[in-house]
């Protein structure tokens, strides 16, 4: 037996998240596993249209998408969240909702200013010169995660390398999983 998991994606704005994400979901339908991907960007557009940015909004966005994420591993879909979750409490709340037993944390750590560079939207300029409030990794903090089960450097790896580790990890942790289950029984 093999567990759906949830493999939490988080990292400043323009870390490679959904890049990673997206590309390992490819990669996990290509070998047969039923997968989505929830991005925080996406995600904002519809179920968490209406939230800003403030702590308890981002909380709150983060809740909704654990909910989403905890019924699909119910249903058996392996879930890819792609999203900033700033704060290692909403990242923990979050955790708890999924389950233990279905999370994988994947830390995106792409240093700051190779972010800034990536930024084709310019939400960082805009986020230096006061026109964007609460901005992560600007004017709101970022908490470095310190449990995390794989760190990625997306400047230091290529998109294959980064979904080959992304999937070493998984492997590693639906095979622990299913020994769990079977200690268990």
């Amino acid at each position: 037996m093999t567990t759906a998991s949830t493999l939490w994606f988080t990292g400043l704005s323009g870390a490679g998240k959904s890049t990673l994400a997206t590309a390992t979901a490819k990669a996990l339908r290509a070998r047969g596993h039923a997968c989505t991907v929830l991005d925080g960007d996406i995600m904002r557009q519809g179920l968490c249209q209406g939230l800003g940015f403030s702590p308890a909004d981002r909380r709150e966005n983060l809740r909704r998408i654990a909910e989403v994420a905890a019924l699909m591993n119910q249903a058996g879909l392996t879930v890819l969240v792609a999203t900033i979750s700033p704060l290692h409490s909403d990242r923990e709340m979050a955790r708890h909702i999924i389950g233990a037993a279905h999370w994988v944390s994947v830390y995106v750590s792409t240093a700051l200013s190779v972010c800034e560079q990536r930024d084709a939207k310019g939400l960082y300029l805009r986020a230096r010169r006061g026109e964007i409030s609460d901005f992560t990794g600007v004017s709101a903090p970022y908490e470095v995660p310190s449990q995390e089960q794989l760190q990625i450097d997306t400047a230091q790896l290529t998109t294959e390398q980064a979904v080959h580790n992304v999937l070493s990890t998984l492997h590693s942790h639906m095979s622990n999983s299913s020994k769990q289950e079977k200690n268990r029984l």
